[in-house]
């Protein structure tokens, strides 16, 4: 019976071990029963359709630039994003938009279930420098709501993304640059919740044939949304100073190099990693890099377009400490090997595409 079932599930092992537990108690593939819980779902893993995808903490800096992107690639009605906040009017209207609290796993399946989702993005999560003003909170959210997603994802066979960050790295870490595999000590509960995210994913995959994919992204830049509570904040707020005052009162030293990345170049490495075939993936979670500068860098690109712009410094200790852990470039030929990871912003585009996107009359400059 056993050699059936293995049969029967062999060709789809991605999709977990639910459809092996299906098969040996002769449930069919379409209806499955889950041991205990009088839940019943659709496969998720249909060959040829296109994947329907969640993404968690959508309105976030990175969910709205995702869902575009996917929803170009896959079909505007195949993304869903939810969040535990009401949507501007504009990303409302741009496609599906659903609440979903990450600390609720019966909301959480119900969604799952009613929309068929197959590919799961979990973004949600509490920053750097708002986990430490929040301990309380970032566990609950980072590690609670992970568990979650981890055990649905498992449950009905998803292929489930987790971002990770240069967080994940402390001081005793190799810092110029940082391997993929290394000692990691941070010291932020951002940091150790994300550790703990990588591990935990890892094990999921190799105990229960979990798809799971992270990548550690660095700072990310983008002129579309406001910064969200993290160290590298400054890399994004200090364009729109430029452009609405010519003044901005940086909180990390001038000298302070951390590897960043233009939303672009984020996005588009996360839905190429996602499509990846998982046998190409020798690893499960990966470095990726494209460009690391210092504010002192940042700032004379950015006085080349607008020479009036003026800098000063006045140093957040609590960020600075952040900061002085974590990498100064991320080693990431693993991802260009594996999966053909490749970046198309340095800092002089990086830098000339913010300034083109930052106008007077952007919504967004107005809003700081």
């Amino acid at each position: 019976m056993l050699r059936g079932a293995l049969k029967t599930v062999g060709s789809r092992s991605q999709c977990g071990v639910e459809q092996l537990i299906s098969a040996l108690r002769g449930v069919s593939s379409s209806s499955q029963q889950l041991s205990g819980s009088g839940r019943t779902h659709a496969s998720s893993c249909t060959d040829g359709d296109p994947p329907k995808i969640l993404i968690t903490g959508g309105l976030g800096q990175l969910g709205v630039g995702l869902a575009s992107l996917l929803r170009r690639r896959f079909g505007k009605n195949n993304v869903i994003l939810s969040d535990i906040r009401k949507p501007p009017n504009h990303i409302y209207h741009s496609g599906p938009f659903i609440f979903s609290d990450i600390l609720d796993s019966k909301n959480l399946r119900e969604l799952i279930v009613n929309n068929n989702i197959s590919w799961l993005v979990h973004y949600s999560a509490v920053l750097s420098a708002v986990g430490e003003n929040n301990v309380a909170l970032a566990k609950e959210v980072n590690i609670t709501g992970l568990h979650n997603i981890l055990d649905i994802a498992t449950e009905h066979g998803l292929r489930v993304f987790v971002p990770s960050t240069i967080g994940a790295f402390g001081p005793s870490s190799p810092r110029d640059p940082t391997p993929d595999l290394c000692v990691q000590r941070p010291r932020t509960i951002y940091g150790v919740s994300k550790v703990h995210a990588e591990l935990m994913g890892e094990y999921y995959h190799y105990r229960y044939g979990l798809d799971f994919r992270c990548l550690r992204y660095p700072g990310i830049i983008s002129a579309d949304s406001q910064p969200g509570g993290g160290t590298t904040d400054y890399a994004v707020q200090i364009f729109h100073a430029a452009v609405k005052s010519g003044h901005f009162e940086c909180n990390l030293r001038s000298d302070t190099q951390l590897p960043m990345m233009y939303i672009d170049d984020c996005v588009r490495a996360t839905l190429e990693f996602l499509e990846a075939p998982a046998d190409t993936l020798v690893s499960r979670t990966y470095n990726i890099n494209a460009m690391s500068f210092t504010p002192q860098d940042l700032t004379q690109e950015i006085q080349k377009v607008l020479p009036d712009l003026r800098v000063t410094y006045n140093v957040d200790p609590v960020r600075q400490a952040i900061a002085d852990g974590w990498p100064m470039a991320l080693e990431d030929s693993a991802a260009r090997r594996d999966w053909g990871w490749k970046h198309e912003y340095d800092l002089p585009e990086l830098v000339q595409t913010m300034l083109t996107h930052i106008t007077p009359g952007n919504q967004v400059a107005q809003a700081n």
